[in-house]
Formats: C-alpha cells, structure tokens, sequence
C-alpha cells in the first residue's frame, strides 16, 4: 500500500528527490536566515512552507536540484540549489544560494485538480457547501498510470488509520505545528459553529481593534484623559482620578438605573457588581437583583460592553459614580441620576473623538499605540493567494485608515506591496451597523487628499465612503454564507452581519490569550475546589437522607431502607450532627474559593467566559450565539491555512451520559 507521504514524493515532487525511498526533511532555516535576517523562528519556519523546498540526502556530486514559485503581484522568485553541506537531523542538506525573478506561468495545479464551482457544489455529510473543495483530475490519474484505488487497497478504516499516522510523521518532518497543538494554544481559533472556509469567497474585515491593535493602556489611555479634560471644561470635578484599566473588563454591562457595573451569566442572571468602585458583596447582589435579569433590548438601562473601546468610558463613568455619591458634582450641573451622569460621560467621551485631537495624535506617533504584528499580512496574503477576496469594512475615516493601516502592513508585505494591493475592495466611513442594515449613499475616494464622487457599484481594487453591504453583495455577485465578515464589536461586526445578511462570522478577542493562559494557570486550583465541591454534596447526600429519615420516624413511617429504619435515635442525630458540622465548614472554605476564582485574569470580575464555577458569561452566551469562530488575533489564521474546515465540539448536555462512560471506560483500560 503506498503511503501518503510516498504519494507525495513520488508523484508530485519526483524532482526534489535522488532517492524515492529516503525521508523528507524540511530545507535548512540558514538560507532564509541569510535572506531573511529579520524574520523570527516562526516566520522562518513559514518561508520554508511557502517556498515549498525541500532538501534529501544525497552526495555533493550529484545535487538535489529544487525548484518551486511564489506569486505575489505576478512576481515570482525561483531558488536555485548549490552544494554546501549542511545538516538537519544528522541528514546533509542541499541549501540554496539565490532568489532569481522570473515570470509565472499559469496554475500548474490545474493540471492536477478542479475546484468546485459554486454552481457545482452540493453538501457534505456536516450540511457544509463543498463549493471551493478541491477534486483530483481522473485524467491525469490515468496519465501517470497512478491507480489511487489499487495502491490504497483494504478496509477504509485501516487505510486511513495508517495514512493519518504518516501524514502526522510528514507534517512534524516538515516542523508544521499539528491541528490539536494550534488549538489547545493561547492563539487558537476556536468554533461555535462548523464552518468550512474552502467554500468561503470572500472575508471582510475590521480595522480597529481587527486588523490593528492598540495599546490598550496608551489608546484608552489618551480617550480616558481627554473624556476627564472635557468632563472638567462641563464642571465635573475629576482632580486625582487616573485611568485604571483593570476596574472593568469586556462583557460587563453597565446598569444606568444605578450606577452599577455588573457580570451577568448566560442566563441574564447577575453574578457580580460593582456600584462606583466599589465591589459589592453576594448578598447585596442578591438582594438587589434577585428578581431582575439582564435584558439587553432595553437600551435605555443597560449598556453592554462590547469592545475594547468601551473600556475608557466604562472607567471614567464608574468614578464619576463615586463623586456623584459623595455630593462633590457642583448643583448648577442640574440634578443629576445616574442615568444623567452616564449621558454626560457620554457627551464628554464623543467629543474627545469629534474634536479630532485623539486621531490626530495617534496619526502622528503611531509607533506608540500600535501593536505591530508582523505575521498578519502574511495570513492574508495566503488567503487572498487561495483566491479569497479580502474587503476592508471599517467605519473610520481615509485619512486615518491610510495612515494606520499603511504603519501596520506596509513594512511587512514583500515586493514592495502596500495595504491597498490586499484588499479588492475598501470601504471606510461604512456607518456600522447601519450598513448591514439599510442602504446609504456610495462615494468613490479618488484623491490622496479625500475627495470624492458619488457611484452606485464597487469595482475591484476601489476604495469606497459609505454604501451598504448589499451594495457590496451585489458588487462581488456573491452573497450570505459566502462571506465570512471578521470584527471586534459583537454587536456593531458580529452579530448584525449575522442576522441581517447570514453571512459567515468571526469575533476577534486579544483578551482570549491572557484568559487561556490564566485558565491553565488555576488548573490545579481549581481541581481542589472541585474536589472541595464534590466532598460536600457527598456528605450532603448522606445528610438528606438521614433527615429524611428523620422527619418520616417523626410520622411513625419507615424510612427509604431497612437499615436506615432500624438506626436508633442518638445514631441518627449524632450522625446528622456531625455531617452538618463537616457541610457548615466546607461552605467557609467553599465561598472565598469561588471568589476568588479567575483571580488570575481579574481580580474583581474573574474570567472573561465564564460567570461562576461552571457557568458561562453573557459575553461568552453572545459569542457563541453570533460568532462561528473566534480567535484573539487575525493572524492566527496562519497555522490553520486559508482551506481550514473548522468543525464544532461535542456540546455536553446536563442528561448526556456519554463523557461519563467514556470516563469510567478509561479507568477500566488503565487499572
């Protein structure tokens, strides 16, 4: 039976090998180090799969000659082999000495295989549209005499448990991260719901906080500051408050009623407050919401924190909350509720941005508040090379657009690329989510200096002000789950592309990497207030049944059992006795640990995800119901390939029995 890694070599790269029967090993990084003397260890090992060389053991006097092509902008490089030696894994390696420019032909993979057309595709087996799958050419099997079912002869199960077995050995051959290694990550790309992005053609994206990431202690920072200067113009006493980023985290709702900071779970039910600064205590909590739920629909009280921009604001009203408390706002600012005060936090915060003082000081040092990532024009420089179009849908402005984008991808693109050959189609001032709404006027940008024409379609490589996302549809001629739309915003991005226009979504969270690692952290933590946990409601079942079997003994009934009815009074008391005193003291211990809880990530709000031990936030209810995948940087998209058929977890259900035998099972196999 040949192997897929032999179909590999044989068939498809009879070039690269003296002999067919040697392993393959990925090219030595010291010519990319040489070429490439800025690139990390991971960027390294990208360049040695994007250049698709690679190098066996052979001897000086007949050398391995490797050829292969990027294309980038019709520009293509060509590696020609010399004979150092060098080595890898004891095996000498053939390294290459140059990039010589030359011009691509056409797709040679079309001689190999076929894409399926949109107008071909069916579904699979997950309801998925296998549009953009890729098929073999039955033509070019019968060419080279490649017979694929003789040669993978046998029960399907054995061949793919043996060809599953070879493709892991090729991919750590080749220093590939494997699936389950980029998942179980802090970088991870995670799924709600099965998506499939071969059948995806187009992506749109974000800018703010998407594609660009701020320094959120410099951007919130600056928004905090000018919000208190204008905040201090209006008469609001703001003397010795500072910016404080750790008094609230995203997915927080504020309560305008009063004056309240508070995590809701899934549910609506509120786990967590905070009134001003000050954290309130589960009672109070309890007391005070016992009877209310979260409801987001009613906007004129509850204010969702749906993104990193809110965090300036959210802190500068929960301050402005203790000043109101303390009678310090001046009465000429009028009576004040804390629905009042929360509209002119508000007011000051929009004007910081309206004034263009803020922009305007991050356009001019950028370097400052800019977190650069070097990886993300590589991600979607393969997507775009995978013949996805990339839209870039962002609600600021040009100028500010161009400059940003311009610092964070230009330096990174080869070829002398810039951020606009990535993109077919950009859009800035789009109005969200008005623009997944309803229809605006479209103009065209064709200055430099912002100037612009009205136009009614969108033609590739245009940049555009305003418009629609039917506009966009109707410009690409592709429409709904064809479009996969990437943003930060849960609602603005996520949720509105969603139930609009059925598109395909992505949610991007930084805070994902900080909140895994937190999680891994308090592991072992957690195992013990588990266990704690599970030691209570045992002796707590022991002590309902005893009572129980007291209150029957009380009505001269028998209890559940013989044995229980045949206990004599002062057994069956002490023993309640003491079990109760056991439930009392594990609840002292119990309490603070659940506190404490997600310390590691927050100390006054806990994990981002989850509202309690085991229960799930109102963010985390939010992402999974709007976003089929989500992620803490686009850049993650490059260890999954722009061909990545991301499918859901099994989703456990209260009466599902299923992880508990698997459980028991494996405790059997491992005694």
């Amino acid at each position: 039976m040949i192997s897929f890694r032999s179909l590999c070599c044989k068939k498809l790269y009879p070039q690269l090998f003296l002999h067919s029967s040697l392993p393959v090993f990925p090219t030595n990084h010291i010519l990319f180090s040489s070429l490439f003397p800025h690139f990390n260890h991971r960027k390294l090992m990208y360049a040695t799969e994007l250049f698709g060389v690679f190098a066996v053991h052979g001897s000086d006097a007949s050398p391995a000659v490797a050829s292969t092509s990027l294309t980038t902008n019709h520009n293509c490089f060509k590696i020609a082999a010399f004979t150092r030696p060098t080595s890898h894994n004891g095996v000498n390696l053939k390294s290459e000495k140059a990039l010589k420019p030359f011009r691509c032909s056409a797709d040679s993979n079309s001689d190999f295989f076929s894409v399926t057309s949109s107008n071909k595709s069916d579904v699979d087996y997950l309801g998925q549209s296998t549009r953009g799958d890729l098929n073999v050419k039955s033509e070019h099997l019968e060419a080279s005499g490649f017979d694929g079912h003789a040669a993978l002869e046998g029960p399907i199960e054995e061949v793919a448990r043996s060809e599953a077995r070879q493709a892991g050995d090729l991919l750590k051959d080749l220093g590939i991260p494997s699936l389950s290694s980029s998942r179980n990550s802090p970088r991870g790309i995670f799924c709600s719901r099965t998506l499939n992005l071969r059948s995806i053609s187009a992506i749109g994206y974000d800018m703010d906080y998407t594609l660009i990431h701020y320094n959120v202690m410099a951007w919130e920072g600056r928004a905090y500051d000018y919000c208190m200067e204008n905040l201090r113009n209006m008469g609001f006493p703001v003397d010795g408050l500072a910016f404080d980023p750790d008094l609230v985290i995203r997915g927080l709702v504020i309560d305008k009623e009063k004056g309240n900071l508070v995590k809701a779970d899934r549910f609506g039910y509120i786990k967590r407050a905070m009134h001003g600064t000050k954290m309130l205590s589960t009672r109070a909590v309890s007391e005070m919401y016992g009877r209310e739920l979260v409801d987001l629909r009613k906007e004129n009280r509850w204010e969702f924190l749906n993104t990193l921009f809110s965090v300036s604001e959210a802190v500068a009203y929960m301050q402005m909350v203790d000043r109101l408390d303390d009678g310090t706002i001046p009465a000429d600012l009028g009576p004040l509720d804390y629905k009042g005060l929360y509209k002119a936090v508000g007011k000051a915060l929009f004007w910081a941005h309206v004034e263009g003082r803020l922009k305007s000081e991050i356009m001019s040092k950028p370097e400052l508040f800019v977190e650069p990532d070097p990886e993300l024009p590589l991600a979607l420089l393969d997507q775009k090379e995978a013949g996805k179009k990339l839209l870039l849908i962002t609600n600021s402005d040009y100028h500010y657009t161009d400059k940003m984008m311009r610092h964070s991808f230009n330096r990174f693109l080869p070829n002398d690329m810039s951020w606009r050959d990535l993109f077919d189609i950009v859009i800035v001032s789009a109005r969200k989510p008005e623009f997944f709404q309803t229809s605006h006027p479209m103009y065209e940008v064709v200055t430099d200096e912002g100037l612009m024409r009205p136009c009614f379609k969108a033609q590739t490589g245009g940049l555009y002000s305003g418009g629609s996302a039917q506009m966009v549809e109707n410009s690409l001629g592709i429409h709904g789950d064809e479009i996969l739309y990437v943003g930060d915003h849960i609602y603005t991005d996520v949720s509105q592309s969603k139930v609009h226009l059925r598109w395909r979504t992505a949610l991007i969270c930084r805070e994902l990497e900080e909140e895994y690692n937190a999680l891994i952290g308090s592991r072992s933590y957690r195992e013990s207030l588990v266990e704690l946990i599970n030691q209570k409601e045992v002796v707590g079942d022991l002590f309902n049944q005893l009572r129980l079997a007291l209150q029957r003994r009380s009505k001269d009934r028998p209890a559940q059992t013989l044995a229980a009815t045949n206990m004599n009074d002062e057994d069956l008391t002490d023993s309640m006795q003491k079990l109760l005193i056991v439930m009392q003291r594990l609840d002292k211990k119990i309490a603070p640990m659940l506190e404490a809880d997600g310390e590691l990530f927050n100390s006054r709000w806990g994990f981002l995800s989850r509202a309690g031990l085991w229960d799930k936030s109102h963010l985390m209810r939010q992402i999974e119901k709007y976003a089929d995948i989500y992620t803490s940087r686009v850049s993650n998209f490059l260890d999954y390939t722009p061909f990545m058929y991301f499918r859901s977890q099994e989703q456990n259900l209260a009466h599902d029995s299923y992880t508990y035998y698997c459980s028991q099972l494996n405790n059997e196999h491992s005694a």
